[in-house]
Order: C-alpha cells, then sequence, then structure tokens
C-alpha cells in the first residue's frame, strides 16, 4: 500500500478527528441558542475524536504484537529514500559562505495564536479554535516586538567595548533617568556588562536617582584610577542595581571633572564593562565634555515638549557640527528621546518642537510616555516602571546597539581596506 493510500485510509478510519481538527467559528456571529448548539457540536465533535484516538491506540497495540514495538507519532514523519540512505547529495564547497543567520527563525513554523481573553477565550477553553480580538491580537504584538528588542541587544557584540553619551546643554530635560534607564534596560537583556557613568563637571543627581548608597564614586575613582587592575577593585566604586547595571557616581562633593579625568576613568572602566552609557553635564564646552565626546560612539538626546528644551538640544547639534571630526559624527547620528514630565502642553508648543525636531535631520526619534515612577524624582527601578515605558526603551536601546554594530564594523572595513 503506498503512502498516498495510508494517508486516505487514516482519514477515513478517523473522520471525528478530521472533523474536531478543523473546527473554527466566529464567536461575533454567535448569540444565544446558536451559541449554545455550537458548544454541542463541538462537543460532540470533540468526544468522536477520542473515540477515534482509542482505536488508533488499539490499532497500535495489536500492531506491536505481530511486528514488535512501532512508534506512535499521529503525524508523519519526514524521512529520507532508502535509495538515499548512503548517497547523501554533494555539498558546495561554499556552503559555509551561505548567510546563516536568518536559518533558525527561517525554519521556524508558529501555531497561529488563539485567544485566552474574554468571551473569545472561553471559547478557546471549550475547544473552539478563536483568534484573538483586536485588542489582544495588539497586546501579543507588543510582546514580540518586545522580545525581538530584547534579542536585538542581547546578541549584539563588538570587537571592543563601547559607550553612549547622554546629552543636551539644558538641564531639567532627562539626561540622568535616560542614563539609568538605558543603563538598566541594555544590563537586564545582556545580563550585565553595562556601566552607567557621571561625566559632568559638578555632582549631579545620577546617585541619588540610582539605586542603592555607595561609599565610593567617581571622585574616588579620579582619585584611585592609576591603582585598578581588577574588576572586584572597580566594583568598590559602583552601585550595582536590580537590572544589574553598574552606577559610577558622585558620593559627595568632589573636584570638578576634567577631559584626563573622563578619558582616565573611561579607559578602566572599558576594561571589565562592554558598555559603558554616560550621564553628562549642561555645559558642552567644558574640559570634561570634551572628554565624554572623546570616548563616545553614540549620542542620544533627551528633550521635554518644551521650547527651551528642544532649541538647546539643536544648539548642542550646531555646536557638534561644527567641531568636525569624530564630534560631527555623533551629531549626524544622533537618538533625540522625547519625555513628557506630566505638566501642560501647549498644542502650538507641541507643534512647534515637532517642526524643530524634523528640521534637525537626526537619526531617530523615539517617544517615551508618562511615567509617574520617573516623575517622583526619587530612586529609579526597572521593574517599577509602567510596561509602556519599558518598551519604549527596549525600543531605543536595540535601535542604539544596532547603530553601534553598523558603525564600529564600517570603522574597521575602512582600517582593513
Amino acid at each position: 500500500m503506498t503512502q498516498q493510500e495510508n494517508e486516505v485510509g487514516a482519514v477515513a478510519a478517523f473522520p471525528g478527528a478530521q472533523r474536531a481538527a478543523g473546527y473554527v467559528e466566529d464567536p461575533h456571529t454567535m448569540h444565544g441558542a446558536e451559541l449554545a448548539a455550537v458548544r454541542v457540536q463541538a462537543k460532540a465533535a470533540t468526544a468522536e475524536a477520542e473515540r477515534d484516538e482509542t482505536q488508533f491506540e488499539h490499532a497500535a497495540a495489536a500492531t506491536e504484537v505481530v511486528l514488535g514495538p512501532v512508534a506512535r507519532e499521529k503525524s508523519t514523519p519526514i524521512t529520507a529514500k532508502a535509495s538515499d540512505a548512503f548517497a547523501p547529495p554533494a555539498r558546495p564547497h561554499d556552503v559555509l559562505s551561505e548567510p546563516f543567520n536568518e536559518l533558525s527563525t527561517a525554519t521556524t513554523v508558529e501555531a497561529p495564536a488563539l485567544a485566552s481573553k474574554g468571551l473569545r477565550g472561553a471559547l478557546t477553553k471549550f475547544g473552539i479554535r478563536v483568534a484573538p480580538g483586536p485588542l489582544e491580537q495588539a497586546e501579543l504584538d507588543a510582546a514580540a516586538a518586545q522580545r525581538d528588542a530584547e534579542q536585538i541587544i542581547r546578541q549584539a557584540t563588538w570587537t571592543r567595548a563601547v559607550s553612549v553619551l547622554v546629552a543636551n546643554r539644558k538641564g531639567g530635560v532627562g539626561k540622568t533617568p535616560v542614563s539609568l534607564l538605558l543603563g538598566g534596560v541594555l544590563a537586564a537583556a545582556r545580563g550585565g556588562s553595562v556601566a552607567v557613568v557621571e561625566v559632568s563637571d559638578d555632582p549631579g543627581a545620577l546617585t541619588f536617582r540610582a539605586e542603592g548608597n555607595p561609599p565610593r564614586g567617581v571622585g574616588e575613582l579620579v582619585r584611585d584610577v592609576a591603582m585598578i587592575r581588577t574588576a572586584g577593585q572597580l566594583a568598590g566604586y559602583t552601585a550595582p542595581q536590580t537590572s544589574f547595571a553598574s552606577v559610577i557616581g558622585s558620593v559627595g562633593r568632589r573636584p570638578r571633572l576634567t577631559h584626563e579625568d573622563v578619558t582616565d576613568v573611561a579607559k578602566v572602566v572599558d576594561e571589565f564593562y562592554a558598555i559603558r552609557v554616560m550621564d553628562s553635564g549642561n555645559q558642552p564646552s567644558s574640559s570634561a565634555f570634551q572628554g565624554a565626546v572623546d570616548t563616545a560612539d553614540s549620542l542620544v538626546i533627551p528633550v521635554l515638549n518644551a521650547g527651551d528644551a528642544v532649541l538647546e538640544a539643536v544648539a548642542l547639534l550646531d555646536e557638534l557640527h561644527a567641531a568636525g571630526g569624530k564630534a560631527a559624527t555623533l551629531a549626524d547620528n544622533a537618538i533625540i528621546v522625547r519625555l513628557t514630565d506630566g505638566r501642560p502642553e501647549h498644542r502650538q508648543v507641541v507643534e512647534r518642537v515637532n517642526r524643530i525636531i524634523d528640521g534637525a535631520k537626526v537619526r531617530g526619534v523615539f517617544h517615551v510616555p508618562y511615567d509617574a515612577h520617573i516623575a517622583e524624582r526619587g530612586q529609579l527601578t526597572l521593574d517599577s516602571l509602567a510596561p509602556a515605558t519599558r518598551e519604549s526603551f527596549t525600543a531605543l536601546a536595540a535601535d542604539v546597539v544596532s547603530y553601534l554594530q553598523q558603525s564600529i564594523r564600517q570603522h574597521h572595513e575602512k582600517e582593513s581596506a
């Protein structure tokens, strides 16, 4: 008997299973007695399928008596032809040069999503296959996007440590929260190896907004930087976060940071961390800020929906473009993060901000919704963020690491040419 005849015979022997597997109804078209009738029909089809399964098990047992043990999978496995068993097809000599990075996802078949909430979810529990409604589907899509972004962050690699500068000439626009939360999302997805470092001229609020109360910080690290030889020594100047990020901020009065201070700290941090996020001050002309620019690979600019915040952001971009070289490259590929702190926003002002940002010609713009946990101005914990806020920061982090991979690869190609 051929394989096709076997398949036809199997369908004829178990018609109940065939009907139950294809039973799908739309709950939006069913009401009252009609819905009850559908449930009775579904129950009858399921019972018939169970009887078919029992018959299948009895037939398999009888087969084992005659032919010995056999596999009981209900789906027919894909097997090679007998003539091919000892003659595999020739493999091209350059097969390993093929792009296999998408192979795992390309060969993975995902089952259609079924509803799990509301009336649709109740029907699914009764065995009636119903697709998710619009709201549940949107939630599933958001969760899938979150997983994809986290995968990008987790699997990104470089041949050296990389760094992100968070900057704006205007104070109070969210530089410190963005630094902490961006670093936290990166560390949470990668399992650590992310340091968030204060590089402002004078002490800032990084330690206050971070978790913990460390005894030493960036001022002490600048003093002792020449003596740091191990990761254990450097850890004594950090505040470990529940996100697995390490924060190096100010714990008290300290001297004003200089270009040399920032570059020395960056050098030792990069020996033990894969990613360095820098929380800067408000003076782009300062020595410390220039040190941050010289050690940065990517620029993130937080703004509020206020005229002064976005104008200062554009002024920073203009200064970096005028400086040329690496500073101009940072400006060309800058990312603007738009936040809201809960204060009333005038429609005309927001529209003007939109026009200014559109004219800035930056590489990307990300929107972060209002979050009460950020607005409290206290210690920030990644797990205390609203889901939408965390999704926004995860998308931002994925874009940052994608750019870093691309830019560093291009830099290596230029050096090799």
